[in-house]
């Protein structure tokens, strides 16, 4: 593995860049955000914030890391990866690539990433989210002697990162703000989207739900600034064992408040169910 903090960030409130001096990162301005002893730092201002504690919750962070650690998920992040390092291979350029995981969660597709490195071209890494609930627990498994990456509570609608730095923005089941992503990218830089197909999770959602709603064709807009370089399926099945990973499962997804109670409690009466991972991979070049 070789990775490296991503270190160019970018002040949320004035946009200059940030200094990192001890545990304190400061802009020329003056404003300064200090790095918890958890090893992240926030640059969510709370003008920024739409409630007083956004994004996902401890509980469903909790959920998501079990889950993922399970390995259901691998498949994705094999592909994500591949893909990453075959565009990384191909540039002359030998200096760090810099990949920002937006909406980052608790750090599983990071870690997959710098686990797969080939070691060719040392990753900058930077994971981002709006939970600091997440964030804190992905850098709570970071190694403090030698962090995976920059662990930051922010937001992808105000992305604290300075402009044209990056190499690759990963957007893994999140909310892509196309005009950010383009902003903080190198020309040339990739941004790889991956999204929930329409035969992802069905059978959880059959459990749920007394009836699926119709999928509906949508008609995709190519964002702004960015070139569409290919597209993949990933489709596969996998066998949960055990109310707790099935009930892991529900909890880590917004089915889980979207389900009636009558809902829930079929599903928490499952000792088994076999589930369809239907997702959707997406890769745009910024012109």
């Amino acid at each position: 593995m070789s990775s490296t903090p991503f270190q160019a960030l970018a002040c949320p409130l004035d946009g200059e860049p940030l200094n990192r001096v001890g545990n304190v990162w400061r802009c020329s301005a003056g404003h300064s955000f200090d790095v918890a002893k958890q090893g992240y730092v926030n640059l969510l201002p709370v003008q920024q914030k739409r409630s007083s504690d956004p994004g996902d919750s401890k509980l469903m962070v909790a959920a998501r890391q079990r889950f993922l650690d399970a390995g259901y998920y691998q498949p994705i992040a094999q592909t994500v990866s591949k893909h990453l390092f075959n565009h990384a291979e191909v540039q002359s350029d030998s200096s760090l690539f810099g990949c920002l995981d937006a909406g980052c969660g608790e750090g599983y597709y990071l870690r997959e990433l710098a686990r797969a490195s080939p070691s060719v071209r040392p990753l900058s890494l930077i994971g981002l989210d709006i939970s600091k609930w997440a964030v804190l627990s992905g850098a709570k498994q970071d190694d403090k002697t030698s962090p995976l990456c920059n662990w930051v509570v922010g937001s992808n609608a105000h992305l604290p990162v300075q402009t044209a730095v990056l190499n690759c923005v990963l957007c893994m089941f999140g909310f892509p703000v196309h005009h950010e992503f383009a902003r903080v990218l190198k020309p040339g830089g990739l941004l790889v989207q991956v999204e929930a197909g329409a035969g992802h999770l069905r059978e959880l959602r059959e459990v749920i739900y007394p009836t699926l709603k119709p999928e509906v064709a949508i008609e995709r807009v190519l964002p702004e600034s960015f070139a569409y370089l290919q597209g993949e399926s990933i489709s596969y099945q996998v066998t949960l064992e055990g109310q707790a990973m099935i009930g892991d499962l529900l909890s880590m997804t917004p089915h889980l408040y979207r389900a009636s109670q009558e809902g829930r409690a079929r599903a928490a009466a499952l000792n088994e169910l076999i589930l369809t991972v239907d997702a959707k991979l997406m890769i745009y070049e910024r012109k």
